[in-house]
């Protein structure tokens, strides 16, 4: 019995050892299953999530999402797919920043408003015009991107422009982006390329039209139409009749007043128009001048040296003829009123601040030369946005930031003021021949088609912001003639009498 008991004891005792041993084993083994199971699913996450980012960052599928309508063929167009080497650079690569530096983030904030446009917005709605203009651009083109691949900014083959160009960039870099110079090569637009523009004053042929013998004979005080001497151009000069008024003088919100005398003068019906100015262009244009084709020669006007060509496109690719002209330098708009008085034989200048107020109110004595104040054509809140605002009568008067689509347009968009003078509020700013107080800069009146209600009234006035203005002008010294970053400022034409006139 005893070897028995002791025999049993020593089975129970060895059984214990290998349950333990074999729970010890299972154990060890269930950490290198989970181990195991864990890499795998990781594995497949990874896997799955990679080719999720790889599916996710293809143009097919951006294209899917994002409704933009040319944006494919504008990219096949561009020089970051057709291109000598072959290399195609795709939709991410502009449009997401480097991994590492905000690409995740990125991607879900640009991932989520495109599938958001798609299902929830109306394509044909989206002003794709406006969302390409630098100022927005920038905020979907990451520069990090650009100076990762172009990283040597003084390659082999760079022009001397470039160089130029480049080296201002280094001198300029807070407050500059790759696309302000190179906005044209992730998504080709002919009028966007940032080069001289040697053909910018190419007009079609004026051999079928009557072309003018002589400035227009001025004997009375009286509307009158001008021509311009050897063209087919002319445009309407307003006989403004002078007065004593209150001129404002805008302090933020309130207006002060002071008396003004105003003598007789002509105004310009309208802004000065592309065709205008591009006889002027023509005539001066200081290089690249063929004295043989230069009809103008004659008329003796050759000792005033004209603007240079400009980069790029002023007219910003909206269209010339009719359209203000835009982007000349307050400089070129004086010396163009040199050369008009010159070839007409009358005296041409900017308006006075005085005048050009003068003028816009013809006679009236509100914000406005129509009824109305800015709160009636501002927006109406929550409500508002269902109904829409009651901005008729406004619309008919004013090209503003409510009904321009970002760009001028030309006179026939609109109804005059009481003198039927047209533009005076909105379209373009207009330069004076006042300056500012510290001598620095110009006055501009009238707000233009990027201002608001509020910003587009009689007594409205800004300055020129030269600096401003001038930051991607490569060239050095910079252009006197053409603003590099202004596209919302022309301007129109007084004209002085003579005492017999006057009567």
């Amino acid at each position: 019995m005893h070897n028995s008991q002791y025999f049993n004891a020593q089975i129970i005792y060895f059984s214990s050892k290998v349950n333990d041993r074999m729970k010890k084993i299972i154990k060890g083994s269930s950490v290198y299953i989970v181990f195991l199971i864990g890499t795998v699913v990781a594995f497949l996450f990874f896997f799955a999530g990679n080719k999720i980012e790889i599916y996710t960052s293809s143009d097919s599928y951006c294209m899917s999402c994002h409704v933009h309508t040319s944006a494919d063929m504008s990219w096949k167009q561009s020089v970051h797919h057709y291109n000598p080497s072959g290399v195609v650079i795709h939709c991410v690569d502009c449009h997401l920043p480097p991994k590492g530096e905000g690409y995740w983030s990125a991607k879900i904030k640009h991932g989520a408003k495109d599938v958001y446009g798609k299902y929830f917005k109306d394509p044909t709605e989206l002003d794709w015009e406006d969302k390409s203009k630098i100022e927005n651009a920038v905020n979907f083109t990451y520069e990090a991107s650009c100076i990762k691949c172009h990283q040597n900014l003084f390659s082999k083959d760079l022009s001397k422009d470039g160089e130029d160009a480049h080296l201002h960039y280094q001198q300029e870099q807070d407050k500059m982006h790759c696309i302000n110079c190179h906005i044209d090569v992730g998504h080709y637009d002919e009028n966007r390329k940032h080069a001289k523009n040697l053909g910018f004053a190419l007009i079609p042929s004026e051999k079928n039209l009557k072309k003018y013998k002589e400035a227009t004979k001025v004997n009375k005080f009286e509307n009158f139409t001008e021509q311009l001497p050897e063209t087919s151009i002319s445009f309407e000069m307003i006989a403004v009749k002078g007065g004593e008024f209150e001129m404002g003088s805008p302090d933020e919100k309130n207006d002060s007043f002071n008396k003004v005398q105003i003598e007789n003068f002509w105004i310009g019906k309208t802004e000065v128009s592309w065709n205008e100015f591009l006889a002027f262009f023509r005539a001066t244009e200081s290089e690249g001048r063929k004295e043989a084709e230069n009809s103008l020669v004659n008329l003796k006007v050759d000792a005033i040296s004209g603007p240079t060509p400009p980069w790029g496109a002023p007219d910003q690719g909206w269209g010339k003829d009719k359209r203000p002209a835009i982007t000349m330098s307050h400089h070129a708009a004086e010396v163009y009123c040199k050369w008009l008085s010159q070839i007409t034989g009358k005296k041409y200048r900017l308006p006075t601040e005085a005048e050009w107020e003068y003028a816009c109110r013809g006679g009236t004595k509100g914000d406005y030369f129509f009824n109305g104040e800015p709160d009636d054509f501002g927006k109406k809140g929550f409500i508002g946005s269902f109904f829409g605002n009651e901005n008729t009568l406004i619309d008919s008067f004013v090209i503003y930031v409510n009904n321009s689509h970002n760009k001028t347009l030309e006179p026939i968009a609109i109804k005059g003021n009481p003198l039927g003078i047209k533009h005076m509020l909105g379209n373009v700013s207009e330069f004076c021949s006042n300056i500012s107080d510290d001598g620095t800069e110009h006055i501009i009146r009238g707000g233009s088609f990027n201002d608001k209600a509020e910003d587009v009234r009689c007594a409205s006035k800004e300055y020129t912001k030269t600096t401003q203005w001038m930051v991607t002008d490569p060239q050095m010294p910079k252009s006197i003639w053409w603003y590099s970053d202004c596209n919302h400022v022309g301007f129109r034409v007084v004209c002085e009498t003579e005492q017999d006139e006057q009567k």
